[in-house]
């Protein structure tokens, strides 16, 4: 059977998998593992071996890429002791307790090597859990704590793996060195976060003079290897670097970027995302047979090793358990002292604008001296030129106070109870990322065969187990997601103060066409109720949250359907003209992109404060 015929199958059956696993009730990357492993066992189908460098150098980088331009630096920001918790300190504490153990059961085995395999069973896969997740309506700060996690925790294990990869065959008095791995993970995280903002700043700068959507979106496909592979060969970690240069493109573009450009990686994103994603999971099962039959029986049986496999695993389960709840504890107690230090900053703020009230007082009375021919000129020069610097002073540090105020209350009322606790310390899947890097081990490894047979246990057991009872979990904490009906208030609040700084720019009495000359009243009106639309449409949703009817009968309904009927009779005649071949194929082209933005700019509007 050709290799070639058997990625074809894939495709086909990650997207089954994918459009069923809702019918199912199964989340779409726990359905593929299964089959994989079904795919594995039928006699005479060519057996699946990836080179685990084309999985960690080929696939990793794009998925985290692509995960990272979607997470908001926001909220990675507001969760960033939380993640650095699960994804670093949690990882390390993982990686040594279970390579501990195996250096403890498997004789042959030195401590570099178990703390390598320690360090690949170690993280945990954002794909899964997210995936999961979302598909429950999991809180937006769970998700993002998650999320978070899943893009940082790769980079700690990866650098802890090439420290102890390193160590493996080294005499045990310049063995395996704890303070030598902290010296080079943080100088492969300082490296690598140079090298990923660097990375981001050139790619958004040159993307923003392409103005063309086609090219932005073919350099965007580069962007995760352009940032990976300078990293990786300044012994940094690439997966840092991808992640920084993710977390920058995604806060910058809509800044620098062309909506046009936006759509297009958006979109091209997420078809190579939901391939990758669901890809390496059925990569992931298919493997198994194979790496059962490689299995040495005559230095640890195979059934041995899915033993230690199962017993890793639950103690990987109980680590992170018992590691969540000092967490959140520790969590809970940052916020609060955030709480009142930005209530004690609040104070000062206030005192600052009441003292710059009075300035601006005497700022008058100066002025109005020197119109009546008091002293000025240039002599006040240097003093105006002083009190801007500090106005600009003052109104930084304003608004970093008005930052963390609303930190603060996004926190608060998003806070982590004891439900999300027992959901985050569930939600500690393994992914393709376990059994790539374990068959990166060199082979010469003691115990090679059964340690990737271990990692896979793991892998397999944690999706399955803790990924097929997630949702069970979640309703029996009862927890819940965002409040869809405060959403779309807060959606007709932001629009409100968008459109009021647009209308600000009809109603100014100054205002020109770029080339000059002054604006039709009839085209200001038309301009307004388009500005309008958007925001309208969102409060009619957000005071019928809970009457589907009475927004069926609000006169901005009414003129969506009624506008889809219209762009229904054009696209007929579009369609009809096409079949008749009436027109050049350039010219149906550009009417058929106009259809289609059109149609889009209705389903947003449609879709109103629809963030569930």
């Amino acid at each position: 059977m050709d290799y070639s015929l058997v990625a074809v199958g894939g495709v086909v059956v990650v997207v089954a998998a994918a459009a069923f696993s809702k019918r199912l009730g199964i989340a779409a990357p726990l359905l593929l593992v299964v089959i994989g492993i079904g795919y594995s066992y039928i006699p005479g189908v060519p057996q699946i071996h990836v080179d685990p460098h084309v999985i960690l150098a080929g696939v990793l980088p794009p998925l985290l890429y692509g995960a990272a331009v979607n997470v908001p630096l926001v909220d990675f920001r507001r969760n960033f002791g939380s993640i650095t918790g699960l994804s670093v300190l949690l990882v390390l504490v993982s990686a040594l307790v279970t390579g501990f153990v195996l250096f403890v059961i498997l004789e042959r085995l030195d401590l570099g090597a178990a703390i390598a395999l320690g360090a690949v069973i170690s993280p945990t896969d954002v794909v899964a859990a997210t995936a999961i997740g979302k598909r429950l309506g999991l809180p937006p700060r769970l998700l993002s704590i998650l999320e978070g996690e899943g893009l940082v925790n790769d980079a700690t294990a990866l650098v802890l793996l090439k420290s102890a990869v390193a160590a493996i065959g080294l005499t045990a008095s310049s063995g395996f060195s704890p303070w030598g791995s902290v010296g080079s993970f943080a100088y492969s995280v300082v490296v690598a976060l140079v090298v990923g903002i660097v990375v981001g700043f050139v790619t958004v700068l040159i993307r923003r003079r392409l103005n063309d959507p086609v090219l932005d979106t073919a350099i965007s496909f580069a962007v995760p290897f352009i940032a990976f592979l300078p990293a990786e060969e300044l012994k940094a970690s690439g997966v840092i670097a991808v992640v920084a240069a993710g977390l920058y493109s995604g806060h910058y573009g809509p800044r620098f970027l062309s909506p046009q450009s936006r759509f297009s990686e958006r979109f091209n994103w997420r078809t190579i995302q939901f391939v990758l994603e669901n890809g390496v999971f059925l990569l992931m099962g298919a493997q198994l047979a194979g790496i059962v039959a490689d299995v040495h029986v005559e230095e640890l049986s195979a059934d041995k090793a899915v033993y230690l496999g199962l017993l890793l695993a639950a103690i990987l389960i109980v680590l992170r358990f018992v590691f969540v709840w000092p967490l959140l504890a520790v969590v809970r107690q940052g916020e609060a002292r955030q709480e009142l230090r930005v209530s004690q900053l609040t104070l000062l703020v206030d005192r600052l604008q009441g003292a710059a009230m009075g300035t601006a007082r005497w700022a008058r009375q100066v002025a109005r001296g020197r119109a009546s021919g008091g002293p000025g000129g240039a002599s006040d020069a240097p003093g105006r030129r002083s009190q801007e610097r500090a106005e600009k002073r003052r109104a930084g540090f304003v608004r970093q106070v008005e930052r963390r105020r609303n930190d603060v209350a996004q926190l608060k009322s998003e806070g982590l109870s004891w439900r999300g606790g027992v959901v985050l310390g569930w939600a500690g899947m393994r992914g393709v990322v376990t059994l790539a890097a374990a068959q990166s081990l060199p082979t010469s490894t003691p115990y090679y065969e059964q340690l990737v047979l271990i990692a896979f246990t793991v892998a397999i057991v944690t999706l399955l187990l803790q990924g097929g009872t997630l949702p069970l979990v979640i309703r029996l904490v009862k927890i819940r997601g965002a409040d869809r009906v405060a959403d779309r208030h807060e959606l007709a609040t932001l629009l409100d103060e968008m459109s009021a700084a647009g209308l600000e720019v009809l109603e100014s009495p100054d205002f020109e066409l770029p080339g000059g000359g002054s604006v039709d009243p009839e085209i200001v009106e038309r301009v307004r109720n388009d500005t309008l639309l958007a925001t309208q449409s969102a409060w009619e949703r957000a005071e019928h949250a809970d009457a589907d009817d009475g927004i069926l009968k609000s006169p901005h309904q009414q003129y969506r359907a009624l506008r889809h009927e219209v762009l229904a009779a054009e696209r007929a005649v579009l369609l009809d003209a096409r079949s008749r071949g009436a027109y050049a194929s350039r010219i149906m082209e550009r009417a058929q992109s106009l259809l289609d933005q059109e149609e889009s700019r209705l389903e947003q509007l449609d879709s109103g404060g629809r963030t569930e």
